[in-house]
């Protein structure tokens, strides 16, 4: 079975961006989106205009500057390699007990269309918190170049951010 991290998430955070489990490198590396043919962290360096870092202390710091928690919706698959649709066998994270610990926390942005069909095949969405899709960093996700990811991520997060 492989284990999901725990979650990242500050006393400021007001999004929380969920994957679906990590793929190989980021569990050999215990780093959130740790392949470098992700480019989650691209697009958020590049959404803010900070200058990109692959310090995982300073991605952390990242997501604390702009009140970002990061976490995944299973906590424990089989899955043969890192591809979504290899995942069996999956148990889903307890996300009722993390929203009562964390309430500041209104915005639910899913990293992937999988992402999304795991967390509404196991949870209700509640109607306090605004939930959106995002266009998956994975690299294995031709069908928007990077510069189409950006504007999309840009568009749906920043005015939450700035507000």
């Amino acid at each position: 079975m492989k284990k999901a991290f725990k979650p990242i998430v500050f006393p400021d955070s007001k999004i929380l961006i969920l994957g679906t489990m990590p793929g190989e490198k980021s569990l050999e590396l215990q780093q959130y989106y740790g392949n470098r043919g992700n480019q989650f962290w691209k697009i958020l360096f590049t959404m803010f205009n900070e200058s990109f870092s692959t310090d995982y202390d300073i991605r952390i710091k990242l997501l604390k500057k702009y009140g970002i928690a990061l976490w995944d919706v299973l906590q424990l698959c089989e899955r043969e390699g890192s591809l979504d649709s290899n995942i069996k066998n999956e148990q889903f994270n307890d996300f009722s007990t993390f929203y009562k610990k964390h309430k500041q926390i209104k915005h639910i942005f899913f990293s992937s269309k999988k992402a999304a069909a795991y967390y509404d095949k196991y949870k209700d969405r509640e109607g306090v918190l605004s939930y959106d899709v995002l266009p998956s960093p994975s690299g294995a996700n031709a069908t928007k170049t990077f510069a189409e990811k950006l504007e999309i991520w840009k568009e749906k997060m920043l005015p939450i951010i700035n507000e």
